[in-house]
């Protein structure tokens, strides 16, 4: 296993970032992950870095801002790798320190088991389907996701921009996340209509036991229902107000050696999968800006783009 982490590590830094001799190297970290963000320095360090580890106290929930100080040292790096519990992929920090030319990647949730499983993929191979089906959402107009499980959701894509999740961040101001592996769009505001059951995992919550049912009006979560999970994710959402729950992303797996473990970072790249965001989508090409992003994947899902047949019951077709 720890030969396969530190493979994990070399391949995010010199593969997946394109680090550099002498290069600043900041892996922010928190307590929970500690153990992972060191291999990353470690190797960050030997490869001839000037390796930096700044390590936090845990966010509360995806999407909330690092500490001040932190978030200026992400500004002043060459590349930045976010190992940390809680995702802060969609904060104003990451997007100064990207607008600053920092290559980010952010790896929240991140096991030894995912490291070193669906990091250690082809990435040649994933950058070649992920761009492929994000130009498919960037020229879409509407997208209908159903599921076996009572999925039945319209999305309007009209003049949003699909974007790939690579892999690779090896130019001034790119980022993306690790393990790498979708493609992802921000659907128009105010439009999705319909129903989402999501019963492969929920960001925050962990692995599925009994779905949640998700009723969508006018491009937001108005009611959700079902057991223990679904009351949990009210929880989540209630200190966001309406925001929180906005219809923020569709997003299609691509990454053949991701598994359905409970952690979202892994699960929403699995291919054949599809996953559904509430909240933060300003990040991504749309206009709503609020400290949470919370992702439900759903599982056999079928994916119509504008009628052409994406995703069938699991199954890429196209």
């Amino acid at each position: 296993m720890e030969s396969k982490l530190i493979a994990a590590a070399k391949t995010a830094l010199l593969d997946c970032m394109g680090m550099e001799p002498a290069e600043k190297v900041l892996i922010v970290t928190d307590t929970e992950l500690r153990e992972l963000g060191e291999i990353f320095f470690n190797q960050a360090r030997d490869f001839g870095g000037e390796a930096i580890l700044t390590e936090m106290l845990p966010r509360k929930s995806n999407g909330e801002e690092p500490p001040a100080p932190v978030a200026a040292a992400m500004k002043e790096a060459d590349v930045v790798l976010l190992v940390t519990k809680k995702s802060l992929s969609h904060t104003q920090a990451r997007k100064e320190a990207n607008k600053a030319g920092a290559r980010i990647a952010s790896l929240p949730g991140l096991t030894r088991d995912m490291m070193a499983r669906a990091l250690n993929a082809d990435y040649e191979q994933i950058e070649t389907l992920s761009k492929s089906v994000s130009r498919l959402l960037s020229q879409g107009k509407k997208a209908r996701l159903t599921t076996p499980a009572g999925t039945d959701l319209i999305l309007d894509l009209s003049g949003r921009e699909g974007h790939p999740d690579t892999g690779f961040y090896r130019e001034k101001g790119m980022f993306g996340n690790l393990p790498a592996g979708e493609a992802y769009i921000a659907p128009l505001e105010n439009t999705a209509q319909g129903v989402l059951v999501v019963d492969g995992s929920m960001a925050g919550i962990g692995r599925i036991k009994h779905p949640i049912t998700i009723h969508i009006r006018n491009g937001y979560a108005e009611e959700i229902n079902g057991g223990e999970e679904a009351a949990i994710l009210n929880s989540l959402l209630a200190p966001h107000g309406k925001a929180g729950r906005n219809i923020a992303e569709l997003g299609i797996g691509t990454n053949p050696h991701a598994e359905l473990t409970g952690e979202v970072l892994e699960d929403e790249k699995i291919l054949g999968t599809v996953h559904v965001a509430l909240g933060d989508n300003h990040t991504i090409g749309g206009i709503v800006e609020v400290s949470s992003h919370l992702d439900g994947v759903v599982l056999s899902p079928t994916l119509e783009i504008d009628g052409l047949l994406i995703i069938k019951d699991g199954k890429p077709v196209c």
